[in-house]
């Protein structure tokens, strides 16, 4: 298995609204960079585990841990949210869809 896409995770728990400034403040965070391997989830994969199919959905599989606190990751310029994910003794995968 190669390690060979740059995995970007983001945290927004800084975000919150200021009355003062009549909107919402701060951003999202960049909490870790790592290096994974991504595929996309096949059609039947995705009809079992989701119950429809869902375009774009990703499985990104990690060696190093998955940061504790964090919103959505992007992988190139797309970002992606979290639907499951698995711990085995080895590696963290992630189903993560567009969005």
């Amino acid at each position: 298995m190669r390690l060979d896409t740059v995995v970007k995770f983001y945290s927004e728990s800084e975000r919150h609204y200021d009355p003062k400034a009549h909107g919402y403040v701060g951003g999202a965070v960049l909490v870790a960079t790592v290096m994974a391997n991504v595929t996309e989830l096949g059609t039947n994969r995705s009809m079992e585990l989701l119950g429809s199919y869902t375009a774009n959905s990703k499985v990104v599989r990690l060696v190093d841990s998955v940061p504790s606190k964090w919103s959505y990751l992007m992988i190139g310029d797309k970002k992606y949210r979290l639907q499951t994910s698995r711990q085995t003794q080895k590696m963290t995968s992630l189903l993560v869809g567009e969005g």
